[in-house]
């Protein structure tokens, strides 16, 4: 069977909510459309077992680590392009296709969706935060932060083997210039960002020290342009509150990063999940 794409998923603890995104990236596809490898790493749940299902293979291996789980997943792909998708987040069929065909265009080599956040259940203030760091990342998100990217096997040439970093998708947005990567407005992902400040900050201390090690490595992330939240407030973008709640929450995270050094790792961000009623029981 000749497949069109391959999708890998690194799954870490996400029993909860790996079938729903499976039921939405799966539905209203043929067979062999997608090659699709759920890699369940460390799990001490029954991740591996709510995710079988027809169309989809599922390796499961003892070492927890969502690059070990990638580079595990996308050795046994059989196609390009390969989608590497996070499990807490929800890409439709329609925009795989659509990110198949931006990955056929003369020069690209990878490419990613545009994310729609889902803010159910979040309070006041981190909706005031997120809404700021919205705005301020979007112009230069491009393939990191969206929960999907998209390599051709030209892309895959460049970013692959994945060194053992905390940010594997600022890793491969570092791979490319501009021109070589896409993003593409037809395709969506459905991002669920964390619900309370504590559990923003946690993210935030990840991200922090992800930059970090791409940094010791010669990939240092794009920065924001200076004075970018006075623009927005000019235009009335975000509120005078929203700016001062994004700026307080800011200098916790500074100060949690220093105190905390290097000791985050990757693993399951429990601030955003909630249960899929679909999982197995």
């Amino acid at each position: 069977m000749k497949f069109k794409v391959s999708v890998v998923i690194p799954a870490h603890n996400e029993e909860a909510v790996i079938a729903r995104a499976l039921d939405a990236l799966l539905a209203g596809t043929s067979p062999g459309e997608f090659d699709v490898v759920v890699v369940a790493n460390g799990c001490a749940d029954r991740t591996a077992s709510a995710a079988a299902r027809p169309g989809v293979r599922v390796l499961e291996t003892s070492l927890p680590g969502k690059v070990n789980a990638l580079l595990l997943g996308d050795a046994a792909c059989r196609a390009f392009p390969r989608v590497y998708l996070d499990a807490d987040v929800r890409l439709d069929a329609a925009s795989v296709r659509a990110l198949a065909e931006a990955a056929a265009r003369p020069g690209v080599l990878a490419c990613a969706p545009v994310p729609e956040w889902d803010l159910t259940g979040a309070g006041p203030l981190v909706r005031r935060v997120h809404r700021v760091h919205d705005r301020l990342i979007a112009p230069a998100r491009a393939l990191a932060g969206v929960g999907a990217y998209v390599l051709t096997e030209r892309g895959h040439e460049r970013a692959f083997p994945l060194p053992d970093v905390i940010s594997d998708d600022g890793w491969v947005d570092g791979c490319f210039a501009p021109g070589e990567r896409a993003v593409v407005p037809r395709a969506r992902t459905v991002v669920r960002p964390a619900r309370t400040v504590r559990a923003h900050l946690a993210r935030r201390v990840r991200v922090r020290q992800g930059n970090r090690q791409l940094a010791e490595l010669g990939r240092p992330a794009r920065t924001l342009r200076a004075g970018a939240l006075r623009e927005l407030l000019a235009r009335r973008t975000v509120s005078p509150l929203d700016a001062a709640c994004y700026l307080a929450v800011l200098a916790a995270d500074r100060v949690l990063t220093r105190l905390r050094g290097d000791r985050a790792r990757w693993g399951t961000d429990t601030g955003s999940r909630h249960r899929d009623s679909t999982a197995a029981s």
